[in-house]
């Protein structure tokens, strides 16, 4: 039987870890990149620090993107926010700040963006990271209308960020088809499910649409697999391409 679809809010098009491409990736200047290309809505990492504070970044060790060194959850914040985490993408993002979480959320919330976090625990704090994650979240967000979708890779984090803040929506992101990925969304609670793109197709999109769930895809680069998908009827679209896309496949970022 199939269920009727609650209105979605989120802009079709997402930019990836702010403008992960043309700034480094999940900074301020990302985003401010990303909007400055007609994107208002965004994708981000969100982990926790060693004293608690969620703070945005894709790796769980500091040297990639950041003049730091070791395990990023095992060091404090008023360390983390010492670190440059934009020289290493080019010099005009030198001493570039790693975001608190926090400050992200100021930023969304004065422009109206909407924001799917991607809930990033660092090995061993999936419940601690999706608790934390969505406490800071519904707090910050109270009763606005565009509420942040909260997404992990990890049913743990899920399942803790559910019994944090029930109402906070929730999506299961996956990279594979694995048996039981759709009960699994479903027994989280899930209003959305984000694949690989090039797992989605037709069936899939059709299956969670017949129970109420929408679907999402990361990370789409190119004006091909954006066309395919837009066919599908999918619900959004990850991109690093905010200079490209979706200018190219002839659609609107909003």
């Amino acid at each position: 039987m199939n269920v009727a679809l609650a209105a979605w809010p989120f802009p079709r098009w997402i930019a990836h870890r702010g403008a992960g491409k043309l700034a480094p990736e999940n900074t301020l200047a990302a985003f401010r990149v990303g909007a400055s290309h007609g994107f208002r809505a965004f994708e981000c990492d969100v982990k926790l620090s060693a004293d608690g504070v969620p703070f945005l970044l894709h790796d769980a060790t500091l040297e990639r993107t950041t003049t730091g060194r070791g395990l990023a959850g095992a060091q404090t914040w008023s360390g983390l926010s010492q670190l440059d985490a934009g020289a290493w993408h080019s010099p005009a993002f030198a001493g570039e700040a790693l975001p608190s979480f926090a400050g992200i959320a100021r930023y969304c919330l004065a422009n109206g963006h909407a924001l799917n976090i991607e809930i990033k625990p660092t090995p061993g704090s999936e419940a601690a990271t999706g608790h934390a994650v969505a406490e800071a979240a519904a707090r910050m967000w109270g009763s606005t209308p565009l509420q942040p979708l909260l997404s992990s890779f990890q049913p743990e984090a899920l399942a803790a960020a559910r019994a944090a803040e029930p109402s906070m929506p929730r999506a299961l992101l996956v990279d594979a088809l694995h048996d039981g990925w759709f009960d699994r969304a479903r027994a989280l609670g899930c209003v959305a499910v984000v694949t690989n793109h090039k797992l989605m197709t037709g069936a899939v999109v059709e299956q969670l649409h017949g129970a109420g769930l929408r679907a999402l895809c990361y990370t789409v680069n190119e004006p091909a697999d954006a066309k395919r998908l837009l066919a599908l009827g999918v619900d959004g679209l990850i991109t690093d391409a905010v200079d490209r896309l979706p200018s190219e496949v002839g659609t609107t970022r909003v």
